[in-house]
């Protein structure tokens, strides 16, 4: 009994010999599979877009800034995400975090309408009516028909017919 007990403790130990210290555990998983990923966060498909257009259309533009942020570092090449982030920093007044978004999408995305759309009304939001109005032409020039640019052109018209005022000088009304 004492050398088929043997025997079966020297074939267990010959078959394992190919395995390392760290392979036996009491969860019987390697030690790769159990390496903290926190850091990696996951997100199925284009949910964290989803979920920064929703925010920027509820004009929640601090929670889209940060969802449209979250989707850059996830998808660093994304066009949409890119220009999704510019614009919700154009809408919180962080003119530095959307020029630095528009000299990173221009580039890939070329002159296509929306990216002028988004820049012209950047430029709109700055008081820079003139360079507004270049690349609102631009956009028009593209696609005559497009609703965006000819609501941006209308409201670029408006904004030139009516004075600059300072914050506060209404007050009073």
């Amino acid at each position: 009994m004492r050398i088929l007990i043997s025997g079966l403790a020297l074939l267990a130990l010959a078959s394992c010999s190919e395995l390392g210290i760290g392979e036996f555990s009491s969860f019987s998983e390697s030690q790769a599979a159990t390496e903290d990923t926190s850091n990696r966060d996951y997100y199925p498909n284009d949910q964290l877009l989803v979920t920064a257009k929703a925010q920027f259309a509820e004009e929640n533009y601090g929670l889209a800034y940060r969802s449209f942020k979250k989707a850059i570092d996830v998808a660093p090449d994304d066009p949409q995400a890119w220009l999704g982030y510019a614009a919700s920093a154009d809408m919180l007044r962080r003119f530095d975090k959307a020029d630095f978004a528009y000299k990173r999408i221009q580039p890939v995305v070329g002159n296509r309408i929306e990216f002028l759309n988004n820049f012209g009304y950047s430029q709109l939001l700055r008081g820079n009516l003139q360079s507004a109005r270049s690349f609102f032409l631009r956009a028009y020039e593209l696609d005559p028909s497009n609703e965006t640019t000819a609501n941006n052109l209308e409201l670029l018209r408006n904004s030139a017919s009516f004075q600059r005022r300072a914050p506060g000088d209404l007050r009073g009304i």
